[in-house]
């Protein structure tokens, strides 16, 4: 996680403080160089172009993009395209790496604006904490010490935002055997350091390629499905499910509270 800068005392920042955010959050897009590619049967990038097509209206009233993972399929070559498509967008993507990611390739990729990669992005009365929960070469999370200490930082610098955390892997088990597996492996660790930050108001993450919304520790945690194929869910063993691509807003309000909204992609043909 990078650096946390500190943000400046004054009449600016008090002003900001009284503002609402709206994020669009799209997840696990699993792009491949090849255009044409498929991910259990759905074509990976026609999908992604399919949602934020569908979802124009709720990116042009957003405030930023946020992608929580998974960006390519164990192809480098992918971010090409997903460079191409968010930057179209003309809206600040906040990104965060998943398990098929490169995250060297990736952070080459996303450079320049409008992307950001990791970090923290503080505006209106929110923090925004995007945390890189991989292993290299794992399907399962982990965050290690000076990761849990740079979110412990990210945290407490808030001063006075209200802060949501974003993250790839699921912290708390789903009530699915196998995708319990590979979930965050301290994720006990994790909700017990949030839980010393009164400050923090959610977790969203990505990786489950389904839709769940449910509260731990007081706090809301919120997935949502992919761009492309879906899991289905509380199942013991892996199974896809037949429900089509998703985006979600998120309307983050200056009193803390979190507003979702799920959007699933309609006429959509596998």
């Amino acid at each position: 996680m990078n650096a946390v800068d500190a943000v400046t005392v004054g009449p600016k920042r008090l002003k900001d403080l009284t503002k609402s955010l709206r994020l669009v959050q799209f997840t696990d897009p699993h792009l491949f160089g090849d255009e044409t590619r498929a991910l259990r049967g759905v074509p990976t990038l026609p999908a992604l172009r399919a949602t934020l097509a569908a979802a124009q209206p709720d990116i042009q009233s957003a405030d930023a993009i946020l992608v929580t993972g998974d960006l390519v399929q164990d192809d480098p070559a992918g971010y090409a395209h997903f460079r191409r498509e968010f930057a179209a967008l003309g809206r600040p993507v906040l990104c965060i790496p998943g398990n098929h990611d490169d995250l060297p390739a990736m952070q080459a990729a996303l450079a320049a604006a409008p992307f950001q990669v990791g970090g923290v992005h503080d505006e209106g009365a929110w923090r925004i904490v995007l945390v890189d929960s991989t292993l290299p070469g794992q399907t399962h999370g982990q965050l290690d010490a000076a990761r849990l200490a740079a979110l412990e930082a990210a945290l407490a610098g808030a001063e006075g935002r209200h802060a949501l955390v974003c993250l790839h892997h699921h912290p708390v088990p789903l009530e699915s055997r196998w995708l319990d597996q590979v979930g965050l492996a301290n994720g006990p660790e994790l909700m017990a350091l949030l839980g010393r930050h009164a400050n923090v108001r959610g977790v969203v993450f990505g990786h489950v390629h389904q839709a769940r919304e449910l509260e731990a520790g007081g706090l809301p945690l919120i997935a949502t499905p992919s761009t492309c194929s879906q899991f289905l869910p509380r199942s013991d063993d892996f199974q896809v499910d037949t429900r089509p691509p998703a985006w979600r807003t998120l309307q983050l309000h200056p009193d803390g509270r979190i507003e979702s909204e799920l959007n699933w992609l309609q006429g959509f043909a596998r």
